[in-house]
């Protein structure tokens, strides 16, 4: 986007926007795409992969505003640098299954490559229900490396014959790859797959959320591309607009701790005249451990939700072990083994990691809710925000287990305490903790055995799909997953 110069007449000049020549997009040939996703054939379940590169003009901002926490904020273009990227695009094989809904996410990079974080947790409600997906490389750590957890990942370091020709110009002009990459791809969608689209919406989850709140907040009301904003496990600050140094993106032991909080903790709230629907789904973690969004907490509006979710952890034995070989057609006691592998390997005086699926099933039903609010202005319902205590840490039950929020059965039936806190580590305080209840406080929670406790789980999951917290699509495979969960003798 350009700015165009105000009245000479010295009246106060107002900065007007136009948009940039459209990226161009071009198919990759060859292999099949670089990306962290599932493990099994997409076309086992009627959907292809395929990838594009992507080039174009990026603007970079600078703001005009104070970032004040209301999210009030405004930028204005400061110049441009060009860009070459790639989306991996996950469609129906048949087009005539596609829904016309398409997500377009930001790529998180925080493990020094592209990961499709919000894909792994719901890509079984995107197949069935027919959604594309579209995952873009909008950080410069995807594309050249330089910054995350592990080093030599990125694209061009890793398949340089197919990805040498990809070139970013730094994280400050990512807001508008991501605006330009979007509107291509509407086209491209049409033109080259047949696709019908009629609403897109913009997701991100981690590192990638946290600059979907700057989006939100400063650009989006200039770039008009998306027509909802789906945000998972945003930390307190949004990032800056001119980003973070690549370098700088590390959770590491030798990483100076008091930066990581000045990073995180903040109080910047979704501005509450955001021009679209957004819905931020948070867990434990994201509100009370490193992420530090307590203080950015903010009442529902006529454009916004927020979901709490109870006992769940930023990242879970779900998303790590089970995910990626989740096609729908695993029986449930091999779902149920893949959760239950809570141990971190390597981690010293690691507790058991949260092996929880709640966030992996509340988030199918996010995607499904923003869809439907999007679609037909049916908004997503309202939850209880987590209680606290007095120095604003979890209020928890008898059990241990939080008040409030988001509940489902693996809460409001448990077999054991799960928490997004109470890990050590510097990656690995993401991962929460699972606590199997004593012998005594089993028997004390189900004095009737197994058989109240698996009718409480069942009642407790038809409560939360008629809260409209769960899909009824997944209420079966809920409940058979919690009958397996009773301790065994």
């Amino acid at each position: 986007m350009r700015p165009i110069a105000g009245s000479a007449d010295g009246s106060p000049r107002c900065v007007l926007w136009q948009h940039p020549p459209m990226a161009l997009v071009e198919p990759a040939l060859g292999p099949s795409p670089s990306l962290y996703s599932v493990a099994f054939d997409l076309g086992t379940v009627g959907f292809a992969a395929v990838e594009h590169f992507v080039a174009g003009d990026a603007t970079r901002y600078r703001m005009t505003t104070d970032r004040t926490p209301d999210g009030a904020w405004d930028v204005t273009p400061v110049d441009s640098a060009p860009f070459r990227t790639r989306i991996v695009v996950h469609r129906p094989t048949d087009p005539a299954r596609a829904n016309g809904t398409v997500v377009v996410e930001w790529l998180n990079v925080t493990g020094g490559f592209d990961i499709p974080a919000v894909w792994m947790a719901t890509h079984r409600h995107l197949v069935r229900s027919g959604t594309t997906w579209v995952g873009i490389s909008v950080q410069e750590v995807g594309i050249r490396g330089g910054g995350g957890v592990t080093s030599g990942l990125s694209l061009r370091e890793t398949s340089p014959e197919r990805y040498g020709s990809l070139d970013h110009p730094g994280d400050a002009y990512a807001y508008d790859i991501f605006s330009q990459v979007g509107r291509a791809v509407l086209g491209v969608l049409a033109a080259d797959h047949g696709l019908g689209v009629e609403r897109v919406l913009a997701a991100g989850a981690s590192q990638s959320a946290m600059y979907l709140t700057t989006y939100v907040n400063a650009v989006d009301r200039h770039a008009e591309v998306y027509d909802g904003f789906l945000l998972q496990g945003r930390a307190g600050a949004g990032v800056p607009i001119d980003g973070w140094d690549p370098g700088s993106i590390r959770l590491r032991d030798d990483d100076d701790p008091g930066i990581r909080v000045a990073r995180l903790a903040g109080r910047d709230r979704i501005r509450d005249d955001a021009r679209v629907p957004v819905l931020v789904v948070q867990s434990e973690t994201d509100v009370f451990g490193s992420l530090a969004s307590l203080g950015a907490r903010q009442d529902d509006g006529d454009r916004f939700r927020l979901w709490e979710v109870a006992g769940a952890a930023h990242c879970d034995t779900y998303f790590l072990h089970a995910a990626p070989h989740d096609d729908g057609r695993r029986s449930v006691e091999e779902l149920a083994g893949m959760i239950a592998r809570t141990e971190l390997a390597g981690a010293v005086d690691a507790a058991p990691m949260n092996c929880g699926p709640q966030m992996h099933y509340v988030m199918q039903r996010a995607v499904d809710a923003l869809d439907a609010w999007v679609r037909d202005g049916t908004p997503p319902p309202r939850a209880e925000r987590f209680a606290t205590d007095p120095s604003g840490m979890p209020d928890v039950d008898e059990l241990g287990i939080v008040r409030g929020g988001v509940r489902t059965p693996w809460v409001d039936a448990p077999v054991m305490v799960l928490s997004g806190l109470g890990q050590r580590g510097v990656l690995t305080e993401l991962m929460g903790t699972s606590r199997p209840l004593e012998p005594g406080a089993l028997a004390a929670r189900w004095p009737g055995g197994r058989r109240e406790y698996v009718a409480g789980f069942r009642d407790a999951t038809t409560e939360a799909v008629a809260n409209g917290h769960l899909l009824a699509d997944d209420a079966d495979e809920i409940t058979a997953l919690g009958a397996l969960a009773w301790p065994a003798p």
